[in-house]
């Protein structure tokens, strides 16, 4: 029995990432796991960036965010199942607060979404392809449309 599903979506893309939360409360439904969702937000925190944003300015982002994960929850799998969602609002690079979230919540399987790949996720590799080589759980791949 796994403790905790972790599905890592991208809040700006909800139509594609709905069926990436399906499968991951599924996922999490059949080992009567938690289900966790996160999303990442960009580090704009450096001395240089920051000082063109208002202060407060990354509080706003998060809440922002947050509200948006939770509609996103709600919209995709009912009121009834987000009730249950612990939502994460990260901030820095995808892929390294992915990991950072599913080590903290001792989650047994991370759920992410890949798009169809082009040449430059051949040459950069994309969050999706960093998560799986990183992980030290299992990482489950849901291809988008």
């Amino acid at each position: 029995m796994s403790s905790s599903v972790l599905c890592a979506v991208d809040i700006s893309n909800p139509d594609s990432d709905a069926p990436i939360l399906k499968q991951a409360a599924r996922l999490a439904d059949l080992d009567g796991a938690r289900l966790d969702v996160v999303t990442v937000l960009p580090d704009f925190g450096e001395t240089w960036v920051s000082g063109f944003f208002e202060a407060g300015h990354h509080d706003k982002a998060v809440k922002a965010a947050h509200d948006t994960l939770v509609a996103l929850c709600t919209q995709t799998l009912g009121a009834e199942r987000n009730a249950d969602i612990r939502h994460v609002v990260a901030t820095g690079t995808a892929y390294k607060e992915i990991l950072k979230t599913a080590e903290s919540a001792g989650s047994d399987l991370i759920v992410v979404g890949a798009h169809k790949p082009d040449l430059a996720d051949y040459l950069l590799g994309p969050n999706a392809a960093r998560v799986v080589r990183h992980a030290p759980v299992s990482v489950y791949v849901v291809r988008a449309g």
